[in-house]
């Protein structure tokens, strides 16, 4: 684990060399300092030298200069070191998951995904610098002092001996106990975020069914469970403190009553005394700051978990070892195909199908609910993969394509399709970079779009919001079905994608296809009768399997579930709804 995180330190390896140089330059300066004090004190304040005063004042303040330089470097570079370690561990983590398939992202949650490129990212990011600027300043204060208090007075010095055990075992039992309780805490930031996300994307429908309190009362749950167990986890690190106050003192009182008899013993000078007082602060401080940087890292521990888990993640889907850069056309082929989400042939969301479709075909796609028909078109650009059989394109297994050539030759309109931040044109050019203006133009009379965006006061250069809340539902769906037109593709997938347009409007969109793309694959998945019925071919889709494939005609005639769902829309609708 501890690897795969460091690879993500790239250039920024001279920073994270340079600090721990500067952190031991500081070190060795604070420790010169309690020695130089000891020395003004009995070579100078003692005889009432003042040359020796000066002079060794003079180095105090010289050395005190030097180590405030060589702190506030190390504390420079520590945080460039840092923030670079944590852009590059980002942007990885967002790399990875743009590679991950439908099955990859499944396994792992929006918000859990989003927490672990910010929360635990932060955190990994704290304890990075913490690790390279105070894990190495205090053990070296940490031997450095105890081997000059050592050197001072051996017997004063074994009392370090007896407090430091004491300290450590109670470090450890925080440890210990705190730890499952982060653990915790971050799993339940997943549930939190996921909150926060569905309510803010569900906000009219929240508003429109005035649940306000509802989401109010499930947000003040989880953030209550929250509280509860970072309080626990947080009470049992506070016991940090006073484990180390007790040691301080401990030592303090100890030092201060023997060192007194051996002052008056003569066995020890007052500027030693006091500079075994010091080197006292340094030792316990030090294991103090090694204290916080175990908590850091206690922290830092579970995040670097977490963000493991993704990085050790494996793409289900990849491109072969020496991939196919060409789509001759749009040939489709389903040879013994299903699937399970699960991956269980047990579990099957697709049953066995075979299938073949003709270049240039228009295939109508219906089916109630839960009939797979989603399902069936996603295993031809590989959002998923076949549990098993194959699907072939002009005459190839698509797994034999390069994905990026793959799926720019399938473009898929879905019913809930996303618009990005961004202007109309940008939006549009999603589908094809170079698109010139007259080129936006036409595909958005094709889908009926150019006639809302003209009312628009800045027309194509109208801002979309997050989301495309600002435009609605069918203008959403016109503007995804030109996107997709832009690009011309060998297959053209429609997921239920006017479902908010009118007939009409429909109508129109379909027969401008015809005229845009006439030897592309189109698939039509529609609830509308009236949106797949002048179709080359129709396939009729029912519990994961294929029922029937015919033209409207002749499913009319010889298909019972094709019957019912034309009946119940002419005769519940009327004809012009159908």
């Amino acid at each position: 684990m501890i690897k795969n995180l460091l690879a993500n330190v790239g250039e920024y390896k001279k920073e994270s060399l340079i600090t721990p140089l500067f952190v031991t330059g500081e070190v060795v300066l604070d420790i010169v300092i309690p020695l130089l004090m000891a020395m003004m004190i009995d070579k100078g304040i003692e005889t009432k030298n003042i040359s020796e005063i000066l002079k060794y004042g003079g180095l105090l303040f010289v050395c005190a200069l030097i180590a405030l330089y060589l702190g506030a470097m190390s504390g420079r570079y520590a945080a460039i070191a840092s923030a670079g370690f944590a852009r590059n561990l980002r942007n990885r983590l967002f790399n990875q998951v743009q590679d991950f398939s439908f099955s990859n992202i499944d396994r792992f949650s929006t918000s859990s995904l989003i927490t672990r490129m910010t929360t635990d990212v932060t955190n990994v990011q704290n304890a990075y610098q913490m690790v390279i600027r105070i894990l190495v300043r205090s053990p070296l204060i940490f031997i450095f002092s105890l081997a000059m208090a050592f050197t001072i007075n051996k017997d004063l010095s074994l009392i370090y001996l007896a407090v430091i055990p004491f300290l450590l075992v109670g470090l450890a039992l925080v440890i210990y106990f705190a730890h499952p309780k982060f653990e915790m805490v971050f799993r339940i930031y997943d549930k939190l975020n996921n909150v926060v996300q569905e309510n803010l994307q569900g906000i009219r429908v929240v508003k429109s069914y005035v649940r306000e309190d509802h989401e109010k009362e499930k947000f003040q749950k989880v953030s209550k469970e929250i509280y509860q167990n970072f309080s626990v986890a947080q009470s049992i690190v506070a016991f940090n403190n006073p484990i180390l106050q007790t040691a301080v003192y401990t030592c303090m009182l100890l030092i201060s009553w023997l060192g007194a008899k051996f002052v008056v013993g003569s066995t020890l000078t007052t500027g030693e005394l006091v500079s075994m007082f010091t080197y006292t602060m340094q030792i316990l401080m030090s294991l103090n700051m090694l204290s916080m940087v175990f908590v850091m890292v206690l922290i830092a521990r579970t995040s670097a978990e977490r963000i493991t888990e993704v990085l050790d993640e494996t793409s289900d889907i990849k491109n072969p070892a020496n991939p196919l850069f060409e789509v001759t056309d749009g040939s489709i082929n389903f040879k013994d195909v299903t699937f399970s989400y699960a991956n269980d042939e047990n579990k099957l969301a697709l049953g066995k199908t075979n299938l073949s479709i003709r270049a240039g075909e228009v295939i109508g796609i219906v089916g109630g609910t839960g009939s797979s028909k989603s399902t069936l078109v996603q295993l031809i650009p590989r959002l998923y993969d076949a549990t098993q059989g194959t699907v072939e394109i002009a005459g190839h297994n698509v797994k034999e394509y390069d994905l990026e050539t793959l799926r720019d030759q399938v473009s898929m309109v879905l019913q809930k399709n996303v618009l990005f931040t961004g202007t109309i044109k940008e939006n549009l050019r999603w589908g094809n970079e170079d698109a010139t203006d007259e080129d936006l133009i036409r595909v958005c009379k094709i889908a009926q779009a150019d006639s809302f965006i003209q009312e628009f006061p800045d027309k194509y250069d109208t801002l979309i919001s997050q989301g495309g809340n600002n435009v609605s539902g069918g203008q959403k769906q016109r503007l995804c079905i030109a996107r997709a037109l832009l690009k011309k593709p060998k297959i053209l997938i429609l997921d239920d994608s006017t479902s908010a347009v009118d007939t009409k409007t429909d109508r129109l969109i379909r027969e401008g296809m015809r005229q845009e793309i006439p030897g592309t694959t189109t698939f039509v998945i529609g609830q509308r009768i009236s949106s797949i019925e002048d179709s080359d071919r129709i396939i009729v889709m029912d519990n994961g399997a294929v029922n029937a494939v015919g033209t409207h005609d002749e499913l009319l005639k010889t298909n019972q579930i094709y019957q019912e769902v034309y009946d119940s829309q002419v005769k519940g609708f009327g004809e012009d709804n159908v």
